[in-house]
């Protein structure tokens, strides 16, 4: 047009704006579309993840109580047919409890997981020492490394102060890192360490394990991500190290990972430092008040009248008696203010309460009295309460020494290994007090009528003579009375002694006069001796001066049994050596013979607690009753063809 009619006309582009304005309306209305699509997408996808997360917890509550069955029935069939099933179906049961153990462990980490995205998860922040956590929590894994070259150390210093923390999320958090590094770790070393660093605590959790490469490094954090140290062994479902990080973002810390694969793994978090006036040492500041009080609120809200925390003595107050004496209990947890309120629940109740500090203290007490029970927290510095516990169980039976444990967990692995490790019983803190005082009783009363039992027991194995002892004894008054009058009264005398002495009420006490005691083996060894003669020879290496509290009818079965099972079963007889020698802190008692000794198994068939048959009975007893007074029992040295030698050791600090 403009070359036709020789003229210039202005173009305005309308076509074009109007092309765009539509091309951009439609363009907006796609986006509108598809962000109203995909926000309905995502609300859905919320309530799907929503319905996800409840049937998790739903189906974790639902499989618990089957799980728990299997465990349950496999435990009584192991406990039940050890003896009759081989060495495989055993491996076999272990390995299907194991596996229970490891479901029942998945199980808590789903509900944990509903839990936390719920913000359901409240923290019960208070000053805790690390190196009183990390001890037990070893315990609770040691199962896992006893097939493995694994050793397990803690490089943290006694001094390290105190972090606040909710002491059952920071035992799941160590214990998770821990099983995971146990878990990845074939051979090596797995520690932790603690140390403060720009004002906070810095702990680490190492290994010597496979290691993690940098691309898995980057998602090991994710929830349900498998293989999360490179292996892709579908070991978990990748819950722990996520539920690990949560946590420890609720207490205000990062976790995070130094690692390179092969060369073992460092996960690191840190916690913050308990302020001065909330740490355990500041007994003077009025903070302890505001602790003392929550704890007596934590004890079902204790209240004692007329007696403040601070008031109370070493032992409680004044020790009432049950049955006619004392109930000695030893209290043992680290934290003063802990101690103190439990003595202020048991003050009305007729016990006598010795507090101990630490484990170590616990041991060292042990051998110092007689105790009827033994209170001891789970987590305390570099022993703890489970290691005690086992300790106790070298020497005392579970119902010579009744021990009762207190975590403020009560996760299933705690319960295990408490009673693993041979507890009686278990309580969580808070504690009920009321709850507190019936178990209490239980555990006590127990353990006084096992003593009482064995009492009764001794007497009555004393009482019953044997029929040939009676009528050989009786025939030999006769034969003398036609022979030698003299001697005849004489062995007459001595049979009378014995029978008065072995019927005697003193021997169901607890302890009687060494006298006494000699006085009975004395009349015995006149009777064998008038019997059996020359086959017979007796040596006495006792002091008459020495006066001496200890259990009836202790060293009468000794010398019965050396002379009638050592001595006379030989055709030439033997001799019998009775020595009574005072030491520094205590006096040895030894019943020596020459007769025909016996090997190693007899040996520990009479100091089996569980004793079968009736030989040795009456050794076996007097054993398990001087563990139970002096926490040491019967040594017994012999050897077939040469004798034995048969002692023990009565201190001096229990006869003042």
């Amino acid at each position: 047009m403009n070359s036709y009619k020789d003229t210039s006309v202005v173009y305005y582009p309308l076509d074009l704006i109007a092309a765009i304005i539509g091309f951009a309306t439609y363009w907006f209305r796609e986006f509108f579309l598809k962000s109203a699509e995909n926000a309905k997408l995502t609300e859905k996808l919320k309530k799907e993840d929503k319905l996800k997360d409840q049937f998790l917890a739903n189906t974790s509550h639902e499989l618990r109580t089957p799980l728990h069955g299997i465990m349950n029935i496999a435990n009584t069939i192991l406990t039940k047919e050890q003896q009759k099933l081989d060495q495989t179906s055993l491996k076999n049961m272990n390995l299907l409890i194991t596996i229970s153990r490891r479901m029942s462990y998945l199980l808590d980490d789903l509900l944990n997981v509903a839990r936390l995205q719920e913000h359901r998860i409240t923290l019960q922040k208070e000053p805790l020492e690390i190196q009183a956590i990390v001890p037990g929590i070893f315990e609770m894994l040691r199962y896992m490394v006893e097939d493995k070259p694994i050793r397990l150390d803690m490089h943290i210093a006694e001094s390290l102060p105190a972090v606040t923390a909710d002491e059952k999320r920071l035992v799941q958090i160590l214990y998770n890192l821990l099983h995971n590094a146990i878990k990845y770790t074939e051979e090596g070393n797995i520690s932790v360490s603690a140390e403060v660093k720009d004002g906070r605590v810095l702990i680490q959790v190492s290994d010597t394990g496979v290691g993690i490469d940098k691309e898995t490094q980057s998602r090991i954090f994710l929830p349900y991500e498998q293989g999360m140290y490179g292996i892709n062994d579908g070991r978990g479902i990748g819950l722990g190290l996520s539920i690990c990080q949560q946590f420890i973002a609720l207490h205000g810390g990062t976790l995070s990972v130094r690692s390179e694969s092969g060369k073992g793994s460092v996960f690191s978090f840190d916690l913050p430092l308990a302020s001065s006036s909330d740490t355990p040492e500041s007994h003077s500041s009025p903070h302890h008040q505001e602790t003392a009080n929550r704890f007596k609120e934590d004890y079902a809200e204790l209240v004692l009248p007329d007696t403040s925390i601070g008031e109370l003595t070493e032992t409680g107050m004044s020790p009432a008696l049950l049955d006619g004496a004392p109930v000695h209990i030893l209290a043992v947890d680290d934290d003063p203010v802990n101690l103190n309120v439990l003595a202020g629940i048991l003050s009305m109740d007729p016990y006598c309460i010795t507090k101990a500090h630490s484990a170590q203290e616990a041991l060292k007490l042990l051998g110092s009295r007689q105790w009827d029970l033994v209170i001891a927290d789970v987590m305390m510095p570099y022993m703890s309460g489970y290691e005690l516990t086992q300790r106790i169980r070298v020497n005392y039976s579970v119902s010579e020494l009744p021990v009762l444990l207190l975590t403020a967990r009560s996760q299933p692995a705690d319960i295990y290994t408490g009673f693993l490790s041979g507890a009686n019983d278990y309580m969580s803190k808070p504690v009920d007090a009321m709850e507190l005082r019936y178990r209490i009783k239980a555990l006590t009363t127990l353990k006084r009528s096992i003593n009482e039992r064995l009492r009764m027991e001794a007497a009555y194995l004393q009482a019953q003579i044997h029929p040939h002892f009676l009528f050989n004894t009786l025939n030999s008054i006769m034969a003398l009375s036609e022979v030698d009058s003299e001697k005849m009264i004489k062995l007459g005398d001595a049979f009378a002694s014995f029978l008065r002495i072995s019927f005697d009420f003193l021997n169901t006490g607890e302890l009687v006069p060494l006298s006494h005691e000699l006085q009975l083996v004395e009349a015995y060894l006149y009777i064998e001796k008038e019997r059996f003669g020359d086959r017979l020879s007796i040596v006495w290496e006792a002091r008459e001066d020495i006066h001496l509290m200890l259990p009836p009818l202790s060293i009468q079965p000794l010398v019965e049994n050396a002379v009638r099972h050592g001595l006379l079963r030989r055709l030439k007889g033997g001799t019998v050596r009775i020595s009574i020698v005072q030491q520094k802190s205590d006096t040895l008692i030894e019943v020596c013979d020459d007769g025909n000794g016996m090997d190693q198994d007899i040996i520990d068939q009479l100091l089996n607690p569980i004793m079968k048959g009736k030989s040795g009975i009456g050794v076996t007893n007097t054993h398990r009753r001087l563990i139970q007074l002096y926490g040491q029992g019967l040594s017994i040295s012999s050897k077939p063809g040469e004798g034995t030698t048969v002692s023990f050791i009565v201190p001096d600090h229990r006869n003042r």
